[in-house]
């Protein structure tokens, strides 16, 4: 069973939600209408994933987060409400937040958020994703055009090209086939294929790190965000 806490003090919004998701037979939902109450709960208890408001009395949805992440590190934990979260996307995220989910949502859309979040996936609305290309959103003092997210995959495959590997070594590294190898890097990277041919492979550490960093800045103008 997944064990599911929900946190809202709107009894109507929680009720709601706990009837909608307990459709799904392996889904095993608790309700809490005090953020108090919740924090004793997790305390003792294992949930696999928290469904917090974002504006409760007591704690809201950012400090129980942080309190929440105190005990289990591992936790999962995403924000369920109705108001824009933009503002206070930096230090939700930074609290350790896995994802949104907004109170508008479809039952179909509910579960396709906490399934995807329990197979480690982040779970974005397709407007905030929109919203984050532009400058001041993803950090308060970082231009948006100096930051990209990659998946670990991505990472390890820019990080093997930058040390000069052809496909067949980086392919043994990853203990990936070829094809995967190439796959990713042609759609998900949006490299071209001759990008991760045989290279002269380089020594020096500070050519290792500029390279990485030129794959990253050759494809980040038309590659921001990828749903798994």
């Amino acid at each position: 069973m997944i064990n599911i806490l929900i946190v809202d003090d709107h009894l109507s919004i929680f009720e709601v939600t706990k009837m909608l998701l307990e459709q799904e037979p392996d889904f095993n939902i608790s309700i809490e209408n005090s953020s108090l109450n919740a924090l004793n709960k997790i305390e003792l208890q294992h949930y696999d994933i928290l469904l917090f408001d974002l504006y409760m009395p007591h704690l809201n949805g950012l400090e129980l987060t942080k309190k929440a992440l105190v005990y289990n590190q591992d936790l999962i934990v995403l924000i369920y409400t109705g108001f824009d979260i933009k503002p206070h996307f930096n230090l939700l995220v930074e609290a350790g937040v896995s994802g949104f989910l907004s109170k508008t949502s479809s039952r179909e859309e509910l579960v396709i958020g906490l399934r995807s979040a329990l197979r480690q996936q982040v779970v974005l609305p397709l407007s905030l994703v929109r919203e984050l290309r532009r400058p001041g959103i993803v950090s308060g003092g970082t231009n948006s055009q100096d930051t990209v997210i990659l998946t670990k995959t991505e990472e390890d495959i820019l990080a093997e090209l930058s040390k000069g590997k052809n496909t067949r070594e980086m392919a043994n590294s990853l203990s990936m086939s070829q094809r995967s190898l190439e796959y990713c890097s042609t759609k998900s990277l949006g490299l071209g294929r001759g990008s991760i041919q045989s290279q002269k492979p380089k020594s020096s550490a500070l050519y290792q790190k500029r390279s990485c960093r030129q794959y990253v800045s050759n494809y980040m103008d038309s590659y921001w965000y990828r749903f798994c």
